[in-house]
């Protein structure tokens, strides 16, 4: 009997982007069993900025990993390379940047069925702001300015994510009020410093690199406004590193 291969995403609230301490990178590829991952870092939202390609190389060829980079806005592989590029992949991290300038431009490339494509293989999608509010079937976003919400994600998450929860201001304010009113289903807030796996839809882990920042479950009061549940964090602490004998 073929072995069903489990669906998994992560949403990240930091990384190699923002944090010097790299525990969250850490802990994206330890929930990976190949020795030595492939990691293709997807930079779209951000149009393929060429300093946040270069973040994420250096951050990566340091690790015991096979780091990659797709680009679209100078897209080098046609529809057969590109569909084997990516489901030979461990793990896709998506950075942030313009959520719905992101999702347009995999549509048009058909990146978005591929990306539904290797999370049924079992690749690990991952990613921060942009990179985690792609996943949801809703979420919360300053893709157009002033902060709304937009209900166009891939869906492979139920329900809908707000990124930077704590960090941005009206984040919090706005994000409930579209909980609230039901223009997003109810969901997952993401503070920075946060890590959350999903598998097969269900939250299996929950970290943070600092001991303040928490996940949320947002969801509606059954009146006019939200009810708001703090989650657990396992906190990441860094591999202390072996001292020489005096």
């Amino acid at each position: 009997m073929a072995v069903v291969p489990a669906h998994r995403l992560a949403l990240l609230g930091g990384g190699f982007s923002t944090d010097d301490d790299g525990l969250l990178d850490d802990w994206v590829l330890s929930q990976v069993q190949a020795p030595r991952p492939k990691v293709c870092f997807v930079p779209t939202a951000s149009g393929d900025a060429p300093a946040y390609v270069e973040q994420f190389l250096a951050a990566y060829q340091s690790r015991s990993c096979e780091p990659s980079v797709l680009q679209l806005f100078r897209r080098e592989l046609d529809d057969d390379a590109l569909r084997t590029f990516l489901l030979s992949q461990d793990v896709v991290y998506v950075g942030g940047g313009n959520t719905a300038n992101m999702l347009a431009v995999w549509r048009a490339h058909g990146v978005d069925r591929l990306l539904r494509e290797a999370f049924g293989r079992g690749t690990l999608l991952c990613g921060i702001s942009a990179g985690a509010n792609c996943w949801a079937e809703g979420s919360h976003t300053d893709s157009f300015g002033p902060l709304t919400h937009l209900s166009d994600g891939l869906g492979l998450l139920p329900g809908s994510v707000c990124p930077h929860y704590d960090s941005e201001p009206g984040r919090r304010s706005s994000y409930q009020a579209a909980v609230a009113t039901r223009a997003l289903p109810a969901g997952w807030a993401v503070e920075d410093g946060v890590g959350a796996l999903f598998t097969d839809g269900l939250l299996t882990d929950a970290v943070t690199r600092t001991p303040q920042a928490c996940l949320y479950r947002v969801e509606p009061d059954g009146g006019s406004g939200v009810q708001e549940r703090a989650l657990q964090c396992r906190l990441l602490v860094a591999a202390q590193q072996p001292t020489s004998p005096a």
